[in-house]
């Protein structure tokens, strides 16, 4: 399968500092288990996952890229990351327990070091990368009873979790399930399922960027000295954006990328 992902900010990057990554699973055409591998027609189908990131103070979306569950498309999805944030580490990235996500994030954000000698015979070692400094990745660990979430426990693989932290990938599971609802090709238990590649992933990138700038979260309103409650999209809580845009105005409007 080929990946997509959307192209980079215009203007500045968000102001993020939290980030939540984790996998949504559709399919195209057909589900996986009844593909052929050497018909040509089914290499576009099956299996396919939204790979998103999301910054978890504002809601933001900040990168997705759909395709295969695999390591090469997670370093695809950070390296956007990195890309839309002008290179800057956030403080906190939390994930599931998908192991290639530990190996990407030094791979994508980790500071090349080279070890000291140590005056011991035998060749030195050479430049590695380590984890940047004052970057925190911690897992999400869920036990489950009879399909059922009943505990979730956080784990830190590197770094400290910064004061008031919590390690969750909750606020993106939400727009997981709105992004179902929404898109009705990847709802669960129907057969409205996408028939092509290009369309699932032009429509995965749609309904989740719009909701960007064009759908304002009610846990995000503020209040002014009167009470009157403001409406807020992730946009405007990240500083992209200053007010709710109409989805003509996102689709028509000069200069914005996608």
């Amino acid at each position: 399968m080929l990946a997509n992902s959307m192209t980079s900010w215009s203007g500045f990057p968000p102001l993020t500092t939290t980030v939540q990554v984790d996998e949504k699973w559709s399919y195209v055409g057909k589900k996986e288990k009844n593909c052929d591998p050497d018909r040509p027609a089914d290499r576009l189908k099956g299996d396919c996952w939204d790979h998103v990131a999301l910054d978890a103070d504002s809601r933001l979306v900040v990168e997705v890229v759909v395709g295969p569950r695999t390591a090469d498309l997670a370093h695809q999805l950070l390296d956007g990351v990195k890309g839309r944030l002008g290179g800057r580490v956030p403080a906190l990235l939390t994930s599931d327990e998908y192991a290639a996500y530990a190996d990407v994030i030094v791979s994508v954000f980790g500071q090349d070091v080279t070890p000291s000698r140590t005056g011991k015979p035998g060749r030195p070692a050479g430049p590695r990368k380590v984890p940047p400094a004052g970057m925190c990745y911690a897992t999400v660990h869920k036990t489950r009873v009879k399909n059922r979430v009943v505990s979730v426990d956080e784990r830190v693989i590197f770094g400290a979790l910064p004061a008031g932290s919590r390690a969750n990938t909750s606020y993106l599971e939400r727009p997981n399930g709105t992004d179902r609802h929404r898109n009705a090709r990847k709802g669960r238990k129907t057969y409205r399922f996408s028939k092509a590649w290009a369309a699932h992933a032009s429509m995965t990138h749609f309904t989740l960027r719009s909701d960007n700038f064009c759908w304002a979260v009610r846990t995000l309103a503020t209040k002014d000295a009167s009470g009157r409650k403001h409406p807020r999209t992730p946009a405007m809580a990240a500083g992209l954006a200053d007010h709710v845009w109409s989805l003509k105005e996102w689709v028509t409007r000069p200069g914005v990328q996608r």
